[in-house]
């Protein structure tokens, strides 16, 4: 878990010793939720490595997912620019919100979260064992046969890009993520890694 260097410098004062607080999906990027943390909370969050708020309404520290279980775990601690907001990148476990949503904020689905999103329910498909959908009969049929289907269809978006044919190559390259996808999942990676492992290649 990576905490602020400058975490010392926090400015309780200005915040009248309720620091607000901002907490942040670390691999989507998506807003999940907002709460505040008195100095006891903080500390405990670093300690325990998981998500833990003052709540104003039962005075007491809160840790979020202490009912639920939907656990945020810590990422890292960093301050904004005026040492008086804090944001907290966090590995989400199940929905964040009450009402049973990803997150509290109830805003548009942006784009950029789909390619997450699908690769959550991916994942999520290879574990479900009352799953009958094409993706679990994927997983059913074994290494082999997926890296087949990516290979087919790596094969068919080519094609489709020779043809010239725009809405063809768009259904033929959508087809080879989805595929690609399960392929990494069945060998236990995710899009994560390649994420990863293009952002090493940057440093390069």
């Amino acid at each position: 878990m990576f905490v602020d260097k400058n975490i010392d410098k926090l400015d309780w004062k200005k915040t009248d010793y309720m620091m607000p607080v901002i907490a942040q999906n670390y691999l989507s990027g998506e807003i999940l939720m907002h709460g505040y943390m008195n100095k006891k909370a903080l500390l405990y969050t670093i300690k325990k490595k998981l998500l833990t708020f003052f709540s104003r309404t039962k005075k007491r520290l809160w840790t979020k997912g202490e009912l639920s279980k939907n656990f945020l775990h810590v990422i890292s601690i960093s301050l904004d620019c005026d040492h008086d907001t804090i944001l907290v990148l966090v590995k989400s476990i199940g929905n964040t919100c009450h009402l049973n949503r990803i997150s509290c904020f109830n805003y548009s689905f942006f784009s950029y979260l789909f390619l997450y999103k699908l690769d959550n329910i991916i994942e999520y498909k290879k574990h479900d064992t009352l799953e009958n959908s094409y993706t679990k009969k994927l997983y059913s049929s074994g290494t082999a046969r997926i890296a087949q289907k990516v290979g087919e269809e790596a094969i068919e978006t080519v094609l489709a890009a020779l043809e010239k044919d725009s809405i063809n190559l768009i259904n033929e390259a959508s087809d080879l993520i989805f595929h690609l996808l399960v392929l990494l999942h069945n060998r236990n990676l995710c899009f994560n890694d390649i994420i990863k492992n293009l952002k090493n290649r940057m440093k390069n």
